[in-house]
């Protein structure tokens, strides 16, 4: 008697392990992932900053931000638009490449442009991270995208809310990697 396995579960060599089905791997950019506030894309979060005071929770968050204007990727349009020393703001406005596959065939790409705000206080910072914009295909077909129109729960993800939408979920997954890149950066430094 033959034994029919489904060939989905089979491994094509001994090498090869079959996948394990362990739920949704873009369970992280589903819904509720984009917090949409005020009609605007918004991610925010609070950073603790034990034993700092505000001028030093500042200095350390205006470091990072001016070296993020010189790192590889960047535009020379980003830059510091607001330092107020007095009630510890920062403000950084930012042009970088977000790069969606880079092959040596394929080069896919978005210019994404976004706004940090810091307003640091004594022992913890807020950040945030909004104004998100997108300049795709720009040496071709240039089309402008804002955050509002491309990411959110409605337009990031299928009709079930259970799939990244083909087409624009790409620009959503790379751009909550993206703020959970910053964000855990600003978390190591304020530590």
């Amino acid at each position: 008697m033959m034994m029919c396995l489904p060939l989905g579960l089979m491994a094509q060599n001994t090498w090869e392990m079959p996948a394990q089905a362990e739920g949704n791997p873009d369970q992280k950019y589903l819904v509720g992932a984009v917090p949409v506030v005020d009609g605007k894309v918004t991610f925010q979060t609070t950073i603790e900053a034990p034993g700092k005071n505000a001028e030093q929770v500042a200095d350390i968050v205006r470091t990072y931000m001016m070296k993020m204007t010189k790192e590889p990727g960047q535009f020379e349009q980003s830059h510091i638009v607001l330092d107020d020393s007095v009630k510890y703001e920062i403000i950084g406005s930012y042009q970088e490449w977000l790069v969606f596959k880079a092959t040596a065939l394929v080069l896919d790409r978005t210019r994404l442009m976004y706004n940090l705000i810091a307003k640091c206080e004594d022992g913890k910072a807020d950040i945030t991270m909004t104004r998100i914009y997108y300049l795709y295909d720009e040496e071709r077909d240039a089309q402008m995208f804002k955050a509002e129109e491309w990411i959110t729960d409605e337009e990031g993800l299928n009709k079930k809310k259970n799939k990244l939408s083909r087409v624009s979920g790409k620009f959503r997954r790379k751009t909550i990697d993206r703020k959970d890149y910053l964000f855990n950066k600003f978390a190591e430094l304020l530590k």
